[in-house]
């Protein structure tokens, strides 16, 4: 079934497309679930959709308009936490809902929903052209060459920002980065599994991956060992029994998730009854 898979072109664009997202993702969850800021992609994901509305009111390619909302919106947030009180759920809601509500209201302005807003909602990885690949791997790409080129520093930041302030680094330029690079990898990340389902991505290959206890080079390997095998298995069972590929892919990362719990506490459970 493999070798039928790579024969189509669409299939091929698929997984390529989908590999390249499920490493940007789970690399960039890695730092927002270490956060605790896990809910921030599927913030974003929900702006992206009010700029993906926008974008095809005014007869403009969804993915940039939506792209550019979700990085203002994130600017504004990160600004948001910086200079007030608020706490940080509360302003990942704020973003979440402004950004549906926004979606919504001009869905309902320019008459309903499209096969294209459909697509974006819900995903359509079997749809990519070859310039929405291109498109990807570009931005995937460029994410990656940041955090590996800022690694020590994200890291750092990341376990102790009080620290890091203190030794000397441009924590606010660094937040504000960090925030691009979420916001583009969520964009990214929609055309895998759409806006409902962007969250699933960024969170189960990570919270996995921490199951096992390892330091954060071994945890984030794991994560996108995860994430890759379920965006290839997902995408090839449903091609093989025509289900929707965003759907299955996180049923993949679920199964895997569970399977990984079981694992982790069988030895535990089995040490109890000995003893």
């Amino acid at each position: 079934m493999v070798l039928e898979i790579l024969e189509f072109g669409f299939m091929q664009r698929a997984l390529i497309a989908g590999v390249a997202v499920a490493i940007t993702t789970s690399v960039i969850g890695l730092f927002l679930v270490l956060r605790k800021n896990s809910l921030f992609g599927d913030a974003l994901s929900h702006v992206a959709f009010g700029g993906i509305a926008v974008g095809l009111v005014a007869g403009v390619y969804p993915l940039w308009t939506g792209l550019g909302l979700a990085i203002a919106g994130a600017l504004g947030i990160t600004k948001l936490r910086q200079s007030t009180k608020v706490p940080a759920d509360a302003t990942v809601a704020i973003l979440l809902s402004s950004g549906l509500a926004l979606g919504i209201l001009l869905v309902s302005a320019s008459g309903g929903f499209t096969l294209d807003l459909f697509s974006f909602l819900f995903g359509s990885i079997l749809l990519v052209s070859v310039n929405d690949t291109l498109a990807i791997l570009a931005m995937a790409g460029a994410i990656l060459s940041i955090v590996i080129l800022l690694y020590k520093k994200l890291v750092y930041i990341t376990f102790d920002e009080e620290q890091a302030r203190v030794s000397g680094l441009p924590i606010a330029h660094l937040n504000y980065l960090f925030v691009v690079l979420a916001s583009v990898a969520a964009v990214v990340s929609m055309r895998l599994v759409g806006i409902l389902l962007v969250s699933s991505l960024i969170v189960i290959p990570n919270v996995t991956a921490l199951l096992f206890g390892k330091g954060f080079k071994k945890t984030a390997l794991i994560s996108v060992a995860v994430s890759v095998f379920s965006v290839i298995t997902g995408i090839a069972v449903s091609y093989a029994f025509n289900l929707a590929p965003a759907g299955t892919i996180v049923l993949v990362q679920v199964a895997v998730f569970v399977a990984a719990l079981v694992v982790r506490h069988s030895p535990r459970k089995l040490e109890e009854i000995r003893a």
